[in-house]
């Protein structure tokens, strides 16, 4: 667990150094990282090597097949739909609201996987959450 956590610290360092006229890919320690900026925000998704890759033999650390671009355009995909949900997406929105946010990306994201991406599809479970908490608390008023 420290060396995850050592290893991402320095990835952010990284990220955090470069700037903006750089491209948004770094490869680290065999991992690919793409991270995209809005504003103040920096969204972080990190990818390690094909596991059969490394079995084979094929290639000195493992073969990263993951597509960066289709990274990059999830990323921005998940910043569209919590600005969606949220106005315009901040810290604090994140920080309040982290059970929400969860919910978002596991409804993105399954198994390491993207299952969906439709804004809408992704927004409907959080809306009716809401709708029946409000629903709860006005039972009680």
């Amino acid at each position: 667990m420290e060396e995850r956590t050592a290893l991402e610290a320095e990835i952010i360092r990284k990220c955090l150094s470069r700037s903006e006229l750089q491209c948004s890919f770094i490869e680290y320690r065999g991992y690919k990282t793409i991270y995209r900026r809005y504003a103040s925000l920096f969204f972080i998704v990190g990818t390690r090597p094909d596991p059969l890759s490394i079995e084979n033999g094929s290639g000195v650390g493992g073969e990263n097949r993951e597509n960066e671009l289709g990274l990059l355009e999830f990323i921005h995909n998940l910043v569209e739909i919590m600005d969606k949900w949220a106005g315009s997406i901040c810290e604090l929105d994140i920080m309040y609201q982290l059970e929400e946010v969860h919910f978002i990306l596991d409804e993105m994201v399954m198994n390491g996987f993207i299952v969906e991406t439709c804004k809408g599809a992704t927004l409907r479970p959080i809306d009716l959450l809401e709708r029946e908490s409000r629903k709860g608390e006005a039972m009680f008023k």
